[in-house]
């Protein structure tokens, strides 16, 4: 049986919010003259659930509730929900950068923590003597240190600059000595969080690289991400986190469908919701409304191998718009892009001028997905800049079947083999 290295029971967080530090006088002696009773903080009861999208009617929010888990030696959890689930407040308190309001965490080992650009630097020590002073944090000796510095140095990318204070560095310069800090210590769990994102694709490749092998070491790693591909690849469980509590835990693939499927309610309906999340926008326009139709107008959302569908969009202008285009972006329920549409004539991109007001759009799709599962993202933008006006990710989903459509057979094997399968011609000769 694997040894349990990190144990949460019961753990929450309250924040008040608009303060700094708990409060009143006031409040802190009535929650001493509660404590010294034995009774439970008065204010905790007047706590809201930690839901961004609704405002609530007290001054405290639980940014965690009831959590209970436990890690064990060598696994890999990762930890998925949006901005706000309470994600960088665990791992914060994990990494006892912060103190939970109740509940207590069992940890067995060292813990390394790349949580922010620059956690744990000193901006005016050069990033040789930061990679020291990390290491004599995290309680190594100087042998210790002095024995990984090499590996560190090479893997970070930056030997030109390691002599420099890090004050001067770069957001992804200060990620990468950061990183390769935390993972070469030989900490008995590493905590990482979404800071990855600011590295390139290659330091990123080489970073989940470097998990692996710290995993496959018999050590632990906290993976918080929203790349939900490299959680998949990475974790062997995952946590799914919502407004502060603990949705789901379990096998990756498992826990990323229910995470994904919280969308799903747009299906069929084809209504987007006013509180849709949606990442990236300017307010001069939003899409309200997309199903996906076969040849007979019917709304669907599942298609048999090799059948036809179209996508239809209604999109309201907020103001008259000129020269923008739309697009159509299928994924996997993974988030791994399959195909981007746009709107083209021959091989030139098309823009559009669109007048305020509401528009129905509506785009016929050629291309036969293989079986499968996918989700829809839609996306307008100005075709000169690329600059987004509204995109709405994983809005509405949909899976293809093995069975085929109408004459022309099913689809004829076990496995399937990548995502489209493209109308080519051959020729022997």
């Amino acid at each position: 049986m694997q040894e349990v290295v990190l144990k949460i029971e019961d753990l929450s967080k309250v924040y008040r919010l608009g303060e700094l530090g708990t409060g009143t006088i006031s409040h802190d002696l009535n929650r001493w003259w509660y404590k010294i009773r034995g009774k439970q903080d008065p204010y905790l009861k007047l706590a809201d659930v930690n839901d961004r999208s609704k405002a609530g009617g007290s001054d405290y929010v639980w940014s965690l509730k009831d959590i209970n888990f436990e890690v064990k030696k060598g696994e890999v959890l990762g930890i998925i929900g949006k901005n706000g689930a309470g994600k960088s407040t665990l791992l914060k308190i994990l990494s006892q950068i912060t103190s939970p309001t109740t509940g207590e965490v069992k940890i067995k080992g060292r813990i390394a923590a790349l949580l922010e650009v620059g956690t744990g630097f000193h901006q005016d020590l050069t990033g040789r003597e930061n990679i020291f002073l990390n290491g004599a944090i995290l309680g190594m000796t100087k042998e210790e240190i002095v024995d990984k510095l090499d590996e560190i140095i090479e893997f970070s990318g930056i030997a030109k600059y390691i002599d420099t204070p890090v004050k001067r560095y770069s957001s992804g310069m200060m990620v990468r000595l950061g990183f390769a800090v935390a993972a070469h210590l030989e900490p008995e769990i590493l905590i990482v969080d979404e800071v990855l994102a600011v590295g390139d694709q290659e330091f990123q490749d080489k970073c989940i690289g470097k998990m692996k092998s710290v995993s496959n070491s018999g050590r632990t790693v906290l993976f918080v991400s929203h790349n939900l591909s490299a959680v998949q690849n990475l974790c062997s469980t995952c946590m799914y986190l919502k407004h502060g509590q603990i949705q789901e835990i379990g096998s990756t693939s498992k826990v990323i469908e229910s995470y994904l499927s919280e969308n799903k309610n747009v299906q069929l309906t084809g209504e987007i919701p006013a509180d849709f999340y949606r990442q990236y926008t300017n307010g001069e326009a939003y899409f309200r409304k997309i199903v996906i139709k076969d040849s007979d107008e019917n709304i669907i959302d599942k298609l048999a191998f090799n059948q036809p569908f179209k996508v239809a969009l209604e999109l309201e202008a907020i103001k008259d718009l000129k020269n923008v285009m739309i697009n159509i972006n299928v994924g996997t329920t993974l988030g791994q892009p399959v195909l981007y549409a746009v709107d083209k004539k021959g091989p030139v991109y098309v823009g559009r001028d669109l007048n305020k007001g509401k528009h129905t759009i509506e785009a016929k799709f050629n291309t036969r997905l293989l079986p499968g599962n996918y989700s829809f993202t839609i996306g307008i933008s100005y075709l000169a800049n690329g600059s987004t006006i509204d995109w709405v990710e994983n809005v509405y989903f949909i899976s293809v079947d093995k069975v085929g459509y109408a004459k022309e057979g099913n689809y004829p094997w076990d496995d399937v083999h990548g995502y489209i399968e493209p109308d080519t011609n051959w020729n022997y000769n």
